[in-house]
């Protein structure tokens, strides 16, 4: 055996116990990350289920679900969505941390310094932060939208910049569709206001235009009746949530007057239920001979309020075979306009001269 060899052979008789000992503390740091990795998730897991588990009574949410419940305006599907959503994220925080700090504890037991390692990813993560700080913020900003639930798929919301019905609830970007059928990418940064339609409750508000001598009374009368009937009827018995009120007259013109109806429906279903009752009130105020405008006559000349008026046109026209009266700015015959609007007299012919000379 040469002293390569026997130098070999007893540098490893020297070094494999320790390469033993590392070999077995990485595999136990992997083993135990993986470990604590499953039971942050389950516990995870169960809290959301608890979350999302009803309370005794279907009125009353379970202690944890009530963190979700935002007021009692949340279904049980969407806090379910809620629930679910937060859980991903809880998730996927446990899992970076727990597997990063393993990975360094792993990188630490091989030998390597993490002095400069730590010191260089610290500056790299400052540059990084300070570059993506729009994806910083977009991601707060998803985050804090679900835990809030501002809003969730399926609501019509309005966001300032665009309006439409959510289509997708992401960390960094919201998708809505628009009125036209088009799909709006919003960042969830970029939204400093949120309208939701769709949570509580929806206000149905209808104008009916009368006729302004009609009998307001009996007109609030048949309009109550007919939206109580409607109210009364499928499907808009689930829809309409509160009773319709004549809130009275709106505006008053010369011709017609203009009466307001509410009612308090579904969250997103005040437009059909407004339109439904459009319909039937028209059908009502024909039947009941009801008129929306009154017809205005023609006024005579001679007659009521417009005698002044027709007299003072009549009196602008001349009569037959007068001469018209002379304008007002020219009445004056002193005036030096009068005298240029004088039509210039037509010039003398001379007597013709019948005697001619011998």
């Amino acid at each position: 055996m040469s002293d390569t060899t026997r130098q070999a052979a007893g540098w490893f008789d020297e070094h494999w116990q320790d390469w033993l000992a590392g070999g077995i503390r990485i595999v136990f740091i992997i083993v135990l990350a993986l470990v604590l990795r499953a039971m942050v998730r389950k516990v995870i897991t169960q809290l959301i289920t608890r979350m999302i588990r009803p309370g005794e009574s279907e009125d009353e949410p379970s202690r944890l679900g009530g963190l979700l419940a935002n007021t009692g305006v949340v279904n049980p599907e969407r806090r379910q969505q809620r629930a679910e959503a937060i859980g991903s994220v809880l998730r996927s925080v446990a899992s970076f941390t727990i597997l990063g700090t393993a990975a360094l504890m792993v990188l630490s037991a091989l030998g390597m310094n993490l002095a400069p390692l730590l010191a260089s990813a610290g500056v790299a993560g400052v540059a990084i932060g300070f570059g993506a700080r729009n994806l910083v913020t977009d991601f707060l900003s998803g985050v804090f939208m679900i835990m809030e639930d501002q809003y969730g798929v399926g609501d019509e919301i309005d966001t300032g910049v665009a309006s439409g019905t959510v289509l997708e609830v992401g960390l960094r970007v919201t998708k809505l569709r628009g009125a036209g059928g088009e799909i709006w990418y919003i960042r969830n940064g970029e939204v400093k206001r949120i309208a939701n339609m769709s949570q509580g409750w929806s206000t149905a508000s209808v104008d009916v235009q009368v006729g302004y001598k009609e009998d307001l009374e009996r007109v609030e009368t048949l309009i109550t009746e007919t939206a109580e009937a409607m109210a009364k009827e499928a499907p808009y018995d689930e829809l309409v949530w509160a009773p319709f009120k004549v809130l009275g007259v709106e505006s008053v013109a010369a011709d017609s007057v203009v009466l307001r109806i509410e009612a308090r429906t579904a969250p997103g279903k005040s437009l059909s239920v407004a339109r439904a009752l459009r319909q039937r009130v028209k059908q009502v105020l024909d039947e009941a001979g009801i008129k929306v405008k009154e017809e205005v006559a023609p006024v005579a000349a001679g007659t009521g309020a417009g005698t002044t008026a027709a007299a003072t046109v009549l009196a602008a026209v001349p009569a037959p075979g007068t001469d018209p009266a002379p304008p007002s700015a020219l009445s004056d015959p002193t005036s030096a306009g009068y005298k240029a609007a004088t039509p210039i007299p037509a010039p003398v012919r001379p007597a013709d001269d019948t005697t001619k000379a011998p």
